[in-house]
């Protein structure tokens, strides 16, 4: 899972506990912005550098905090997208996420990527039971994802002047 979409966490979770019922071994790695469906809701206090701490101002808490992949429309569009799920009694990301657990689909948060954005283990929604896969080296990984972001920061100011 490396999009930090709704809809795309949706898609994952739905193939994913499909798979699972038809007694497959699934697994479900989160790096980037996946990890936001593993982030735990609350907030917690935990030493971080500022880049750390803008990360985690700026990326969401949980699976049902995150936006859409289209039509996000300042945070409108999950809402819309919610209220029509309810309706038709489509079950939402954080009751999927919570079924693959029940399934022992097994959920793996990229430690490379928890350093960069400075996610913390306490940060992860261990409940879950989700697995840390092991530490690497990641100065080179830093530079990247700066580039990352850059790049996004542009993109969305062309979007909004354009």
């Amino acid at each position: 899972m490396f999009s930090g979409d709704y809809d795309k966490a949706m898609a994952a979770n739905i193939i994913a506990n499909g798979a699972a019922a038809y007694n497959h071994d699934v697994t479900i790695f989160h790096t980037f912005w996946g990890l936001n469906e593993l982030r735990k809701e609350e907030n917690i206090p935990v030493k971080k550098i500022f880049m750390e701490k803008m990360f985690g101002k700026l990326m969401p808490r949980g699976s049902d905090k995150v936006g859409l992949s289209k039509m996000n429309f300042g945070g409108i569009g999950p809402k819309m997208i919610k209220g029509i799920m309810k309706k038709h009694n489509a079950v939402p990301l954080p009751q999927l996420v919570e079924m693959a657990q029940e399934q022992d689909i097994k959920l793996i948060a990229c430690t490379m990527t928890m350093d960069l954005l400075g996610l913390q283990n306490d940060l992860i929604a261990s409940p879950l039971g989700v697995k840390v896969g092991k530490k690497v080296n990641v100065k080179i990984l830093q530079g990247i994802l700066a580039v990352l972001i850059l790049a996004t920061a542009v993109k969305i100011w062309l979007d909004i002047l354009i």
